[in-house]
């Protein structure tokens, strides 16, 4: 018998899905067959970091002087909108970029990283801007913790990238790294 909002077969099962086995799984990168990946990755996604708040400065700066000037326009209306300027612009950076097809802000373009899915679903708008908001908390609670999270998980990986299912890795040998698992895959069969 079928019960609604339960899963039809053990195939369909959530529970199913989290406990495949490494065969079952899409093939993630790995650090020992794909170093080329994994390198100097943690200074990439700091450097990547700095640029990103250089960039997210500008638009609250941006922000802000559109802010005050529509506040001389609407006698000063507009300036009690100006508390929400900094969280809006955050929200706003990481959705147009982190959010978009190229899965990468404007600094991880130009470190050559970019953020995967590790747990075969897609990754959309939302689940990106869960990641920046959970990296925003880890952050703002305890950076380094987060940052000993890279030093001891094989991928590399931060405390909000284990919690939300993604990694990063670096873009150009990734996409040399999938081009390579589609051919295998093809002359497989």
């Amino acid at each position: 018998m079928h019960w609604p909002g339960l899963a039809p077969s053990a195939k369909d099962d959530n529970l199913f899905r989290m406990n495949q086995t490494q065969l079952d799984r899409p093939r993630l990168p790995d650090p020992e067959s794909s170093p080329e990946l994994f390198d100097s990755l943690l200074t990439r996604r700091s450097i990547a970091f700095v640029i990103d708040l250089v960039v997210i400065g500008a638009l609250i700066l941006g922000f802000s002087i559109l802010g005050a000037i529509a506040g001389f326009f609407t006698l000063g209306l507009a300036w009690l909108g100006l508390f929400i300027v900094v969280p809006a612009s955050v929200v706003f950076y990481y959705c147009v970029t982190l959010g978009s097809a190229a899965r990468a802000t404007l600094g991880m373009r130009m470190m050559d990283i970019v953020l995967t899915p590790a747990r075969g679903q897609p990754l959309d708008g939302w689940m990106a801007l869960i990641h920046a908001g959970l990296f925003w908390v880890t952050a703002w609670i305890s950076l380094p913790l987060s940052l000993l999270f890279v030093l001891f998980t094989p991928r590399r990986q931060m405390l909000h990238d284990l919690v939300t299912g993604t990694l990063m890795v670096r873009r150009s040998p990734m996409v040399r790294h999938w081009r390579a698992q589609n051919l295998r895959t093809r002359g497989a069969f």
